[in-house]
């Protein structure tokens, strides 16, 4: 029955994409180019909602054979009216923010998701509390945001979204989570049907309705997937997410240097800066793409290796990302700590010789 939900996902996507682009002209829900953004015509957005659509038909093929969490479903809701509000009239970030608060708020209290404590890989144990309801709700809130921020172009925000998807049906496939496996494969082949339309030269934008929805239900089936005690569990979906949450906290980082509104948009997110290295819009795409599954990769990686190994396996991440954002300009051109101490402690080598 799963393999049956899967292909009319798929296909709903396909036959509802068309569709969904006609009315996006129709509502006024378009995206028109600026100074800020990659395209030169004006485009549909509102794709999220192909997206969606053929989701909740895969769910409710399965729904008689399995028990879904209505709260997830609800709250999905809640992000998709945000989404398409935002897409007709291009609602302030307050307001955006209010839909995305009471989606986690939903899923969080009502669906009792929350982490209320990790064990430490050396002993001793964290317990969170009272703090353990806003803490999810900041992961959910952060992704859902994380993969909005992404979204700047053709085929982006959807490969990177379904590429972590698949990673979080294997990972919980192989954790003996089948629930988690089935939502990501669905939304995931949902995604895969839209990026026939998305990816370059995109015929229509997922906009917010799908940059959000994908967040959103991203950021839950992460917690749902590996919602264990340990820090190794909490560290996974960061890894799987290393891409957008990436982007996202240098984002913030490079907004707090230049002192400029954490809302502030611009044009140094990656694939910006990726674009401004001399890659073309497609080579962009695929590169980021790489990216994405070689986090995925280190996720499945990391799950197995031995706590010194997980350790040592992070701070190599760390330092690759570091030294990409460094070459890349990610933060700021002349921002180059690490490339900087690297090549001063050549000479030094050199004389030891």
């Amino acid at each position: 029955m799963l393999y049956f939900s899967l292909i009319i996902s798929f296909i709903a996507a396909i036959l509802l994409t068309p569709l969904v682009k006609r009315l996006a002209f129709k509502i006024g829900a378009t995206d028109k180019p600026n100074t800020r953004k990659v395209h030169q015509k004006i485009m549909p957005r509102l794709g999220g909602l192909a997206i969606f659509l053929s989701f909740l038909i895969g769910i409710l093929i399965l729904q008689p054979h399995y028990e879904f969490h209505w709260e997830i479903i609800l709250g999905c809701l809640i992000i998709i009216l945000t989404g398409i509000i935002d897409d007709i009239k291009e609602i302030s970030p307050k307001l955006k923010l209010s839909g995305q608060i009471l989606a986690a708020l939903i899923v969080v209290v009502l669906g009792d998701l929350n982490v209320e404590f990790i064990n430490l890989p050396f002993g001793g144990q964290i317990n969170f509390g009272f703090f353990s309801i806003p803490l999810t709700m900041i992961w959910i809130i952060g992704i859902t945001n994380a993969i909005n921020l992404i979204d700047g172009l053709d085929g982006l925000a959807g490969g990177v979204s379904t590429i972590a998807l698949l990673t979080i049906a294997g990972m919980a496939a192989v954790m003996g989570n089948p629930y988690v496996t089935m939502v990501a494969l669905i939304a995931a082949v949902s995604t895969l049907g839209f990026l026939i339309f998305n990816f370059y030269p995109a015929k229509i934008f997922m906009g917010d309705t799908g940059a959000l929805f994908l967040g959103y239900l991203i950021g839950v089936l992460s917690l749902l997937g590996f919602k264990g005690v340990t820090f190794i569990s909490l560290i996974i979906p960061i890894i799987i997410l290393g891409v957008p949450i990436s982007d996202t906290f240098f984002a913030i980082i490079r907004r707090l240097v230049n002192k400029q509104p954490l809302s502030a948009p611009d044009k140094s997110h990656l694939h910006h800066c990726l674009l401004k290295s001399g890659f073309s819009h497609r080579q962009t795409v695929i590169l980021i793409y790489l990216m994405s599954a070689i986090f995925g990769l280190a996720a499945f990686i990391f799950s197995q290796a031995t706590v010194w190994g997980s350790l040592i396996m992070v701070l190599t991440l760390i330092v690759i990302i570091e030294i990409i954002v460094e070459k890349i300009g990610l933060i700021r051109d002349d921002y180059q700590p690490l490339i900087k101490f690297l090549k001063g402690i050549k000479p030094v080598n050199a004389k030891n010789r």
